[in-house]
């Protein structure tokens, strides 16, 4: 059974790694580059878990001790965790003991394959999100840590390194936009946040864009579900 679920789970998998290892190694060589060993990106890696929240960290590491202001940043940055938390409620029903690592390892990429995947018959659907999950944060500690480690022997300007997060997350919505046939999520999760950008300007628009476009994922749950199940049969 959980042969069968890793089987499964791994090619879901794969565009995953191949973005997390590059994203996690500048981020280990970023690190390095900025006086930090290893051990750090490392460690960051396996207790943060959040690649745009560690990309802010390295700087804020260099900056002036301010508690307050890097609980702040934490949670306006991580604060779309929330939604996603609400979004898989009813997922991660009766998963026992596996409920703890998925909350703490679901990050935007595993929610992504989480909520989308079309678990294959016969597997296990709980097994199959752990070992999504512990999957990419396996990649993405690894990645993490040798990055960390090849830091010190490499030798180039990592000016604008840390926009390596950003081209993946426009990489991973491209994909999603050209898989669905009807467009809902994307035109909401663009319209929401293009009009709260306008409204709060580019310093406060992320919690009022995430809340807008949670609250027009409700009103509009019945046509999007729709859409996802005639996709699921356009593909049987």
């Amino acid at each position: 059974m959980r042969r069968k679920a890793l089987r499964a789970a791994f090619p879901c998998t794969l565009p995953i790694f191949a973005g997390f290892w590059f994203l996690a190694l500048a981020y280990g060589i970023l690190m390095n580059k900025n006086g930090f060993p290893f051990v750090y990106p490392m460690l960051m890696s396996m207790l943060i878990f959040g690649g745009s929240l560690e990309f802010i960290t390295a700087s804020m590491l260099l900056s002036k001790f301010s508690p307050l202001a890097a609980l702040t940043v934490t949670i306006l940055v991580q604060a779309r965790h929330l939604f996603y938390g609400i979004t898989m409620l009813d997922r991660y029903k009766g998963m026992g003991w596996k409920k703890l690592f998925l909350i703490f390892g679901m990050c935007d990429e595993t929610f992504s394959i989480n909520y989308t995947a079309r678990i294959p018959d016969g597997v296990d659907r709980g097994w199959f999100m752990l070992f999504v999950t512990v999957l990419d944060y396996a990649y993405w500690v690894s990645g993490a840590t040798i990055g960390g480690l090849v830091g010190a022997h490499l030798q180039f300007n990592t000016k604008g390194l840390d926009f390596v997060m950003t081209a993946m997350f426009v990489t991973i919505f491209m994909n999603q936009w050209m898989q669905e046939k009807k467009k809902y999520t994307g035109i909401i999760g663009l319209g929401a946040t293009a009009l709260c950008l306008v409204i709060f300007g580019p310093d406060r628009f992320m919690i009022p864009s995430m809340a807008l476009i949670l609250l027009l994922l409700a009103i509009f749950r019945n046509p999007i579900a729709l859409a996802a199940e005639e996709k699921e049969v356009d593909h049987t």
